[in-house]
């Protein structure tokens, strides 16, 4: 909201950086049974005129250290999220 919703291109990269540049950390930190989950509700390019959403694609990315890594693709629905969750709090 701070630097998408208001065409900040300078702003948004900055914030990207600074948030990339706790991810080690946090990783570091996380137990064996953690798992983190980076998403998004939308997605709203600070390039693009206009303030509203302007893409439909969001990031999913899921860590942890008993998450092996692939690629799924572009999913439909953000109820995938909340599937994978339930899914993997359950196992």
């Amino acid at each position: 909201m701070l630097y998408g919703h208001r065409n900040d291109i300078e702003g948004y990269a900055k914030a990207l950086e600074e948030f990339d540049s706790y991810i080690h950390e946090i990783i570091e930190t996380m137990k064996d049974d953690d798992i983190l989950v980076i998403t998004a509700d939308h997605g709203c390019d600070p390039t693009t005129q206009g303030t509203d959403h302007s893409r439909e694609y969001v990031p999913l990315l899921i860590g942890g250290k008993k998450i092996q890594p692939r690629n799924i693709g572009t999913v439909k629905g953000f109820n995938y999220v909340g599937e994978t969750v339930i899914k993997l709090l359950t196992e």
